[in-house]
């Protein structure tokens, strides 16, 4: 017995990621079916060994879908999230437009798996921020072992975060400076292409960005509200991975070896935490994997009872596609949700 499953923004980076990952987890599938704006019907996109056509969101009917993938940014899901919803077909959500709302739950499934039960408010699930997935996928092995008080995080995140726009404009700056060409900006601020750009998302009344606000926000929301935390969000010039230097106070005390220990054996992480040159993971290899890479765990000697280490993940798979397709599978093994349309 398959689900009815609808993508929509299917033609994006994070939708075409969450048709390969359905086919790669053989999630049981009785149809999928690709959604998309006006000027991208007829595009087609590939799920597994087939090829689909995107349809239009306006005229689709989700009275007999049981799950749509929302990766169509936040305008779209404000506006049909809750109608999709009413039709009791479960949304799982990639933008912040739900996030924070009360009646929706914030969900990572190694972390708060359990939330997930409360999408019946309003047929809606949240995926946080990607830079968010990665850190609290971390934190939460570190927070049940010796209790968190304080998180102080840099992240270094890629162009993708950005969508497809950002991705061109890091490769047309690059070639633009290795042919001699003038350099436009259009999606970031300043120039991307071999620098660095201190601001995701826009600025706030205290000085923060929006990006770092999130990560406050939804941390507290996923993993406790009586962690402190504060982020520095930082633009790189990377294609794909973001990511994190973490500063943790514990209060409790916790060796590095203890918590390399603790998180090779948690879910969705893997250590790579040689001290030697080359001993760590990087973006470029975390690319097109599932799990968040911790390396470099040492002492923080600046504080009682502190570590820092280094995680990875690619953005676009746990940041965003996986971690939406994790949902469906914990609302379809749990059985939370079961398919409309019964096996003949």
């Amino acid at each position: 017995m398959g689900f009815k499953v609808a993508v929509v923004g299917a033609t994006g980076n994070v939708g075409r990621e969450m048709l390969d990952i359905l086919a790669e987890r053989r999630f049981p599938v009785s149809e999928v079916v690709a959604l998309a704006s006006s000027r991208s019907i007829g595009t087609e996109v590939s799920f597994g060994d087939k090829t689909l056509k995107c349809r239009h969101l306006d005229t689709y009917d989700f009275s007999d879908t049981d799950i749509c993938l929302m990766s169509a940014g936040g305008d779209v899901s404000r506006e049909w999230s809750p109608r999709i919803g009413a039709q009791s077909c479960v949304v799982i959500d990639n933008s912040s437009a739900w996030r924070m709302d009360p009646d929706v739950p914030l969900v990572v499934p190694e972390v708060n798996a359990d939330a997930a039960a409360g999408f019946t408010k309003k047929h809606i699930i949240a995926n946080p921020n990607c830079s968010t997935a990665q850190l609290v996928v971390t934190l939460k092995p570190l927070h049940d072992a010796a209790k968190i008080k304080r998180v102080v995080v840099s992240t270094y995140q890629s162009v993708s975060g950005a969508g497809k726009e950002g991705m061109d404009e890091l490769f047309a700056q690059t070639r633009s400076i290795f042919v001699s060409d003038p350099l436009e900006s259009k999606k970031f601020p300043k120039r991307i292409a071999f620098n660095l750009i201190p601001q995701i998302d826009v600025f706030m009344e205290d000085g923060f960005t929006k990006e770092e606000w999130k990560m406050v926000a939804e941390t507290k929301k996923i993993l406790d509200p009586k962690i402190k935390l504060v982020a520095t969000c930082v633009r790189v010039p990377v294609f794909i991975g973001h990511s994190e230097a973490v500063n943790i106070e514990f209060e409790n005390p916790l060796s590095p070896d203890e918590a390399r220990n603790i998180l090779r054996e948690a879910p969705g992480v893997l250590v790579i935490d040689k001290h030697e040159p080359g001993g760590y993971i990087t973006p470029h290899e975390a690319a097109g994997e599932d799990a968040t890479y911790v390396s470099r765990i040492r002492d923080d000697p600046t504080v009682e009872n502190g570590l820092v280490l280094w995680c990875v993940s690619d953005n676009l798979r746990k940041g965003a596609a996986l971690n939406a397709v994790q949902i469906a599978e914990v609302l379809m093994n749990r059985k939370l949700i079961a398919p409309k349309q019964k096996a003949a």
